[in-house]
């Protein structure tokens, strides 16, 4: 009879190559969330990304293996895409190459997107070592083409659409960030319902919290309202500084700050924009900020803007900040868009999309109803610690006998354990530091 024998959780724990192109870690706060959540379930993390202005070429952060490339943007064009992630893979790959030389192979590699490009890379992997693919599905790359570049040529769409569909057929498990993205997994990547696991990108709510108003945040007025996110040509900062603009000089609301937070493609356009419409002394545009400054101005924040208007991207996806907003008990003025009220549900007030006077009016009247404002943000809050936190959804990531563990063969029966003749990378490395491989 065949016995399964468990694996020392230190010598052999299970290795987890996670890949990353747009945002370096511990930054991304999705991919950070996975990898702690992965810590704690046993596993033995890697992760290649970007370099950020304070990263290093390698460091273990909180137990994560983390190695980084000097990042390559040339522009924001559809040739400058290709350039861009074409350095990605390869520099992913070397680095690949080279954790997986002085360790040893991979158990799961996880792939986050945009962009679709690293199927290749785990199918050759999966060949070598037999390591399974995991893809982490952020972004509907065919809908932010169609979103960036509207009534684009059709060849890159359709190029876009073969790299999905390559990279689903790849996976041998999907990880959704919302009911949208796994119909999407389904019923245009072929995947099975029960290889879909919707995991939404919940705040951690002990550590984004409201905190003690800071007044010099306001700028010497009233109110303050604030913006937190990328800025890119889909995000719809530029309606959000076209709502400023009526808030402040069409409705001669001079009460009232704003300050928008974050970077992107569009940032220089987008201050260029606000000096334009002379909104200096009125809209606060930072830049990227740390996250005490985050804490800061959401904590004296009166609302959060969802400015991000109605087009293929946007009405299917999860927006981060609905639900940092709501963490910090802010009541949000959004676009009327389908995944948004899903996030927020009666904790933010809908606009019809793209509709500036509309959503600048909806500012106001929120402004001028603290005792509205009060409730949304209670209910927004409630929400957060009760559905959308990190620690009810990283359930469906890193459940004991869930995806990562059957992938791995962790824990099995003996009635459920596989062959041992085609022993997974981490069995082959606790046979041979146990004595009994080849």
């Amino acid at each position: 009879m065949k016995t399964w024998r468990r694996r020392d959780p230190v010598s052999a724990a299970p290795r987890v190559l996670i890949i990353v192109q747009n945002l370096h870690v511990p930054f991304d706060r999705r991919v950070w969330l996975e990898c702690q959540s992965l810590v704690g379930a046993g596993y033995d993390v890697t992760v290649i990304c970007p370099r950020g202005k304070t990263s290093k070429k390698y460091e273990v952060i909180d137990r994560v293996a983390i190695h980084t490339y000097p990042p390559y943007a040339p522009g924001g064009s559809a040739v400058g895409f290709v350039v861009e992630y074409a350095w990605s893979f390869l520099a992913t790959a070397r680095l690949a190459l080279r954790a997986r030389r002085r360790r040893g192979p991979f158990d799961v590699v996880q792939a986050c997107n945009p962009p679709d490009i690293f199927w290749p890379l785990a199918r050759w992997l999966r060949r070598r070592d037999g390591s399974r693919f995991v893809f982490d599905h952020h972004d509907l790359c065919p809908e932010l083409y169609e979103s960036r570049f509207p009534g684009g040529a059709r060849l890159p769409l359709r190029g876009l659409l073969a790299l999905e569909r390559a990279t689903f057929r790849t996976a041998d498990r999907v990880t959704s960030t919302n009911e949208s993205y796994a119909r999407v997994a389904v019923e245009r990547g072929d995947k099975l319902p029960e290889h879909v696991t919707v995991v939404r990108t919940g705040p951690d709510p002990e550590r984004l919290k409201r905190g003690p108003a800071d007044p010099a945040r306001r700028r010497g007025r009233q109110h303050l309202v604030a913006y937190l996110g990328v800025m890119g040509p889909q995000d719809g900062v530029d309606l959000a500084l076209a709502a400023a603009d009526r808030v402040v000089h069409g409705l001669g609301r001079t009460d009232i700050s704003f300050t928008l937070m974050g970077a992107g493609d569009s940032y220089d356009d987008l201050v260029a924009k606000r000096d334009e419409l002379d909104l200096q002394d009125y809209v606060e545009m930072p830049g990227r900020v740390p996250d005490e400054t985050v804490a800061a101005v959401l904590s004296t924040a009166d609302i959060g803007l969802c400015p991000d208007p109605r087009n293929p991207l946007n009405d299917v996806s999860t927006m981060n900040k609905t639900m940092e907003y709501m963490a910090f008990g802010l009541p949000v003025v959004a676009y009327d868009l389908r995944e948004t009220r899903v996030s927020a549900q009666d904790a933010a007030v809908y606009v019809k999309p793209n509709r500036v006077d509309d959503y600048a009016d909806a500012i106001v009247d929120l402004v001028d109803n603290p005792e509205r404002r009060a409730e949304m943000g209670r209910r927004g809050r409630d929400r957060v610690e009760q559905v959308l936190a990190w620690s009810h959804q990283c359930g469906g990531y890193v459940a004991r006998g869930g995806d990562f563990d059957e992938l791995t063969h962790r824990a099995l029966t003996p009635a459920d354990a596989p062959d041992a003749a085609e022993p997974t990378p981490a069995q082959a490395r606790q046979d041979v530091e146990s004595g009994t491989g080849a």
